[in-house]
């Protein structure tokens, strides 16, 4: 079995617009067309069992709208082997009553995008959330380290994380893209062995370019099958999630880096489903 733990998809009228607009900023290639149906088209080819889907919040005014629409589509999603997240912005004033709303509809976790909500994740806004959030059961996942569309701070970095650790001892936190992306060292040095857990999403291996590549030198910076194996054994691999990007990687693909990696079977069992089936509660 094959849990991604970290996935995109948006409106069908939308989606092309927000490919375009990231693939420019980021200057990455994106591998489906980010609607519902590409994702289903893409888990199918990858023998992708179940994919968790994370919107992002750019904006407090979306928060009730895109979790509403999302409570109402849950149904829909989960037969399609879909699992959704709500979302949240540490602007939105009431929060506490919206995470109890996605809790009571059954919704089991919330995304947060420090950098495309250009806040901290140590700022009292996103630490009432992640507190709040964990008091409720659910889980978090956040972006962690560098963006690769947004290099003037890193809002999320291996510092800031362990002062929310430290602060609120979440219980269900999940970091992105290994830790915290493109900033390795700081991972493999203070974060693994964190009581947290890690998702693979857009760290291993080579990032597929689109257009011109000078202007973004983080596009060299994923880890490679050593650094990703050294990280995942000191961190622990029962706390490592599979987990893609898609649509800015192929899950295909994906499920082949990590297949490469020298891990035990059991250890990439764990990583593959084991360890997403437990935190969800499946």
């Amino acid at each position: 079995m094959i849990i991604d733990f970290h996935v995109h998809t948006f409106p069908a009228g939308i989606s092309s617009k927000v490919l375009e607009k990231l693939s420019r900023l980021s200057h990455t290639k994106y591998f489906t067309d980010g609607s519902v149906q590409g994702l289903v088209a893409s888990m199918e080819e990858a023998s992708v069992d179940v994919s968790v889907n994370l919107p992002v919040m750019t904006n407090p005014a979306q928060v009730e709208k895109v979790n509403s629409a999302l409570i109402e589509d849950r149904e829909n999603l989960a037969a399609q082997h879909i699992i959704t997240f709500g979302g949240m912005h540490p602007d939105y004033g009431n929060y506490k009553k919206e995470l109890s709303r996605l809790k009571q509809n059954g919704i089991p976790g919330i995304k947060i995008h420090p950098a495309y909500q250009n806040t901290d994740i140590d700022d009292i806004r996103m630490m009432r959330i992640i507190d709040c959030a964990s008091d409720l059961g659910l889980i978090v996942l956040t972006h962690a380290g560098i963006d690769i569309g947004i290099y003037d701070h890193n809002y999320a970095s291996v510092g800031q994380i362990l002062h929310v650790i430290d602060e609120l001892h979440p219980t269900k936190f999940v970091l992105a893209h290994m830790g915290n992306w493109a900033c390795w060292d700081d991972v493999e040095r203070d974060l693994a062995g964190a009581p947290v857990w890690l998702d693979t999403a857009f760290a291993l291996g080579p990032v597929t370019p689109a257009g011109r590549q000078e202007e973004k030198p983080y596009l060299s910076c994923n880890l490679s099958d050593e650094d990703f194996l050294r990280i995942v054994r000191k961190h622990g691999t029962d706390k490592i999630l599979f987990a893609t990007d898609s649509p800015w990687e192929s899950q295909k693909k994906y499920v082949s880096r990590v297949r490469r990696v020298p891990l035990s079977d059991s250890e990439r069992e764990q990583i593959f489903s084991q360890n997403a089936t437990a935190l969800l509660g499946l």
